[in-house]
Protein backbone atom coordinates (compact mmCIF):
# COMPACT_ATOMS: atom_id res chain seq x y z
CA UNK A 1 0.00 0.00 0.00
CA UNK A 2 2.81 2.10 0.77
CA UNK A 3 4.14 1.96 -2.50
CA UNK A 4 1.11 2.61 -4.37
CA UNK A 5 1.04 5.71 -2.23
CA UNK A 6 4.07 7.01 -3.30
CA UNK A 7 4.01 6.37 -6.79
CA UNK A 8 0.73 8.66 -6.66
CA UNK A 9 2.17 11.44 -4.61
CA UNK A 10 4.90 11.18 -7.48
CA UNK A 11 2.75 11.58 -10.24
CA UNK A 12 0.86 14.25 -8.72
CA UNK A 13 4.11 15.93 -8.35
CA UNK A 14 4.72 16.04 -12.72
CA UNK A 15 1.10 16.61 -13.62
CA UNK A 16 1.66 19.64 -14.37
CA UNK A 17 4.45 18.56 -17.02
CA UNK A 18 2.64 15.74 -18.15
CA UNK A 19 -0.39 15.79 -19.70
CA UNK A 20 0.72 13.40 -23.30
CA UNK A 21 -0.95 10.24 -23.63
CA UNK A 22 0.88 7.57 -22.14
CA UNK A 23 2.14 4.49 -23.72
CA UNK A 24 0.48 0.95 -23.10
CA UNK A 25 2.81 -1.94 -22.25
CA UNK A 26 1.01 -5.14 -22.78
CA UNK A 27 2.31 -8.15 -19.60
CA UNK A 28 0.99 -11.76 -18.93
CA UNK A 29 2.08 -14.65 -16.55
CA UNK A 30 3.70 -16.71 -19.36
CA UNK A 31 6.41 -14.36 -20.46
CA UNK A 32 8.94 -11.40 -19.19
CA UNK A 33 8.56 -8.66 -20.75
CA UNK A 34 11.88 -6.34 -20.67
CA UNK A 35 12.27 -2.48 -20.11
CA UNK A 36 15.68 -0.88 -21.01
CA UNK A 37 16.20 2.56 -19.81
CA UNK A 38 19.20 4.79 -20.79
CA UNK A 39 20.40 5.05 -17.40
CA UNK A 40 19.70 2.58 -14.14
CA UNK A 41 17.03 2.08 -12.42
CA UNK A 42 16.38 3.27 -9.17
CA UNK A 43 12.62 2.67 -8.70
CA UNK A 44 10.16 0.80 -9.54
CA UNK A 45 6.32 1.04 -8.96
CA UNK A 46 3.30 -0.38 -10.12
CA UNK A 47 -0.27 0.66 -9.31
CA UNK A 48 -1.79 -2.87 -8.72
CA UNK A 49 -0.23 -6.01 -6.96
CA UNK A 50 -1.76 -8.36 -10.12
CA UNK A 51 1.05 -6.31 -12.65
CA UNK A 52 4.65 -6.99 -10.80
CA UNK A 53 7.88 -5.05 -11.87
CA UNK A 54 11.43 -6.99 -10.89
CA UNK A 55 14.68 -5.05 -10.74
CA UNK A 56 17.89 -5.04 -8.92
CA UNK A 57 17.63 -3.38 -5.62
CA UNK A 58 20.92 -3.64 -4.46
CA UNK A 59 22.92 -3.38 -8.14
CA UNK A 60 21.74 -0.60 -10.16
CA UNK A 61 21.18 -2.23 -14.12
CA UNK A 62 19.78 -0.59 -16.74
CA UNK A 63 16.31 -2.87 -17.28
CA UNK A 64 13.56 -3.98 -14.92
CA UNK A 65 11.06 -7.04 -16.00
CA UNK A 66 7.22 -7.00 -15.82
CA UNK A 67 4.40 -9.93 -15.64
CA UNK A 68 1.17 -9.70 -14.70
CA UNK A 69 -1.88 -11.65 -14.12
CA UNK A 70 -5.65 -11.26 -15.20
CA UNK A 71 -6.94 -7.82 -13.95
CA UNK A 72 -7.85 -4.55 -15.04
CA UNK A 73 -5.56 -1.84 -16.57
CA UNK A 74 -3.09 -0.61 -14.00
CA UNK A 75 0.14 2.12 -14.65
CA UNK A 76 3.92 1.93 -14.13
CA UNK A 77 5.92 4.75 -12.60
CA UNK A 78 10.10 4.03 -13.03
CA UNK A 79 12.68 6.50 -11.46
CA UNK A 80 16.46 6.13 -12.80
CA UNK A 81 19.47 7.21 -11.02
CA UNK A 82 19.43 10.70 -12.79
CA UNK A 83 16.15 11.32 -11.55
CA UNK A 84 13.87 11.16 -14.71
CA UNK A 85 10.66 9.72 -14.08
CA UNK A 86 9.10 7.36 -17.19
CA UNK A 87 5.29 6.44 -16.81
CA UNK A 88 3.20 3.71 -18.74
CA UNK A 89 -0.32 2.49 -18.93
CA UNK A 90 -0.02 -0.99 -18.07
CA UNK A 91 -2.52 -4.00 -19.87
CA UNK A 92 -3.20 -7.38 -19.41
CA UNK A 93 -3.23 -9.36 -22.59
CA UNK A 94 -2.68 -12.75 -23.53
CA UNK A 95 -1.19 -12.14 -26.67
CA UNK A 96 2.34 -9.84 -26.31
CA UNK A 97 3.13 -7.17 -29.40
CA UNK A 98 6.88 -6.99 -28.24
CA UNK A 99 8.85 -8.73 -25.15
CA UNK A 100 11.51 -5.53 -25.22
CA UNK A 101 11.36 -2.00 -25.24
CA UNK A 102 14.01 -0.02 -25.36
CA UNK A 103 13.23 3.20 -23.19
CA UNK A 104 14.85 6.98 -25.09
CA UNK A 105 15.28 9.33 -22.95
CA UNK A 106 13.29 11.75 -24.53
CA UNK A 107 10.22 10.08 -23.73
CA UNK A 108 10.54 10.96 -19.76
CA UNK A 109 7.64 12.78 -18.38
CA UNK A 110 9.54 15.37 -16.09
CA UNK A 111 12.65 15.08 -13.41
CA UNK A 112 12.21 14.07 -10.06
CA UNK A 113 13.37 16.90 -9.06
CA UNK A 114 11.61 20.11 -10.45
CA UNK A 115 13.86 22.58 -12.05
CA UNK A 116 13.90 26.19 -9.91
CA UNK A 117 13.88 29.39 -11.35
CA UNK A 118 16.93 30.91 -10.11
CA UNK A 119 15.02 34.14 -8.97
CA UNK A 120 12.99 32.11 -6.71
CA UNK A 121 15.52 30.22 -5.04
CA UNK A 122 15.97 30.84 -1.15
CA UNK A 123 17.98 33.87 0.14
CA UNK A 124 20.98 32.76 2.10
CA UNK A 125 20.30 34.47 5.80
CA UNK A 126 23.39 36.10 6.63
CA UNK A 127 25.31 35.06 9.77
CA UNK A 128 23.64 37.35 12.86
CA UNK A 129 26.97 37.26 14.60
CA UNK A 130 29.06 38.74 11.94
CA UNK A 131 28.46 42.31 12.64
CA UNK A 132 29.24 40.98 16.55
CA UNK A 133 32.51 40.21 16.31
CA UNK A 134 34.16 43.41 17.56
CA UNK A 135 31.46 43.19 20.82
CA UNK A 136 32.10 39.75 21.56
CA UNK A 137 36.71 40.86 21.77
CA UNK A 138 35.76 43.98 23.97
CA UNK A 139 33.27 42.38 26.16
CA UNK A 140 35.64 39.54 26.61
CA UNK A 141 39.15 41.44 27.51
CA UNK A 142 36.79 43.14 30.20
CA UNK A 143 36.22 39.87 31.61
CA UNK A 144 39.44 39.08 31.82
CA UNK A 145 40.33 41.65 33.79
CA UNK A 146 37.85 41.73 36.83
CA UNK A 147 38.20 39.21 39.91
CA UNK A 148 36.80 35.85 40.05
CA UNK A 149 36.07 33.12 41.94
CA UNK A 150 36.73 29.66 40.56
CA UNK A 151 33.53 27.43 39.96
CA UNK A 152 35.62 24.38 38.72
CA UNK A 153 38.85 22.94 38.16
CA UNK A 154 40.31 19.76 36.55
CA UNK A 155 43.84 18.22 36.81
CA UNK A 156 44.88 15.19 34.37
CA UNK A 157 48.88 14.51 33.91
CA UNK A 158 50.49 17.79 34.80
CA UNK A 159 48.30 19.95 33.03
CA UNK A 160 44.78 21.97 34.87
CA UNK A 161 41.75 23.59 33.43
CA UNK A 162 39.73 26.29 35.10
CA UNK A 163 36.13 27.42 35.04
CA UNK A 164 36.36 31.10 36.49
CA UNK A 165 33.50 32.72 35.96
CA UNK A 166 30.57 32.68 33.41
CA UNK A 167 29.00 35.81 32.39
CA UNK A 168 24.72 35.76 30.81
CA UNK A 169 24.93 38.97 28.40
CA UNK A 170 21.74 39.72 26.05
CA UNK A 171 22.03 36.50 24.29
CA UNK A 172 25.02 34.45 25.14
CA UNK A 173 26.87 33.66 28.06
CA UNK A 174 30.94 34.59 28.65
CA UNK A 175 32.86 31.37 29.90
CA UNK A 176 36.51 32.79 31.59
CA UNK A 177 38.86 29.92 31.56
CA UNK A 178 42.66 29.11 32.40
CA UNK A 179 44.61 26.33 31.56
CA UNK A 180 48.26 25.97 33.45
CA UNK A 181 50.96 23.60 32.52
CA UNK A 182 53.15 21.81 34.65
CA UNK A 183 53.61 18.81 33.30
CA UNK A 184 56.86 19.01 32.57
CA UNK A 185 56.48 19.47 28.78
CA UNK A 186 55.42 21.60 26.16
CA UNK A 187 51.89 21.18 24.53
CA UNK A 188 50.07 22.06 21.35
CA UNK A 189 46.43 22.55 21.86
CA UNK A 190 45.09 20.59 19.05
CA UNK A 191 40.79 21.48 20.03
CA UNK A 192 38.52 22.72 22.74
CA UNK A 193 34.91 21.67 23.24
CA UNK A 194 32.26 22.60 25.11
CA UNK A 195 29.34 20.20 26.50
CA UNK A 196 26.47 20.41 28.34
CA UNK A 197 25.33 17.36 30.59
CA UNK A 198 21.74 16.53 31.81
CA UNK A 199 21.31 13.51 34.28
CA UNK A 200 24.17 11.60 35.75
CA UNK A 201 26.53 8.53 34.68
CA UNK A 202 24.87 6.54 36.74
CA UNK A 203 21.65 6.45 35.06
CA UNK A 204 22.31 5.98 31.79
CA UNK A 205 19.03 5.89 30.51
CA UNK A 206 18.71 9.96 31.46
CA UNK A 207 22.03 10.90 30.55
CA UNK A 208 22.77 13.21 27.93
CA UNK A 209 25.83 14.86 26.85
CA UNK A 210 24.91 17.24 24.29
CA UNK A 211 27.86 19.72 22.77
CA UNK A 212 27.66 23.61 22.47
CA UNK A 213 28.23 25.65 19.50
CA UNK A 214 31.16 28.21 20.68
CA UNK A 215 30.51 31.48 18.96
CA UNK A 216 33.88 33.15 19.50
CA UNK A 217 37.14 32.49 20.73
CA UNK A 218 39.28 34.55 22.45
CA UNK A 219 42.82 34.29 23.21
CA UNK A 220 42.88 30.70 23.08
CA UNK A 221 46.61 29.66 23.12
CA UNK A 222 47.88 27.24 19.95
CA UNK A 223 50.64 26.22 22.36
CA UNK A 224 51.56 26.40 26.15
CA UNK A 225 54.48 25.74 27.23
CA UNK A 226 55.58 24.35 30.67
CA UNK A 227 55.11 26.26 33.83
CA UNK A 228 52.66 28.34 31.62
CA UNK A 229 49.43 29.74 32.07
CA UNK A 230 47.05 31.46 30.20
CA UNK A 231 43.50 33.00 30.30
CA UNK A 232 40.43 32.64 27.81
CA UNK A 233 36.85 33.34 26.76
CA UNK A 234 34.53 30.99 24.89
CA UNK A 235 31.20 33.09 23.96
CA UNK A 236 27.97 30.76 23.39
CA UNK A 237 24.85 31.13 22.80
CA UNK A 238 22.96 31.32 26.19
CA UNK A 239 21.43 28.22 28.13
CA UNK A 240 19.73 26.81 31.32
CA UNK A 241 23.15 25.38 33.36
CA UNK A 242 22.34 22.96 35.89
CA UNK A 243 23.71 21.45 38.66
Amino acid sequence: MKAIIIGFILLGTISTNAQEVLDTIYANDKKNVALFFPNPVRQGITGAAHFVFTYNREKEQYFGLLQAKPGKNSNLLAVTNDGKVYSYILKYSQKLPRLNYFVDGASSIGNEKPKINPQLKEKITPDPYTGRITYFQKFSDYQLKLKYIPISTKRKNGVKLQLQKMVYNTTEVYVVMEITNRSGIDFEIDFLKVYKTNGTTKKKASYQRLEQTILYRHKIPDFIKNEQSQRFVLVLSKFVLGS
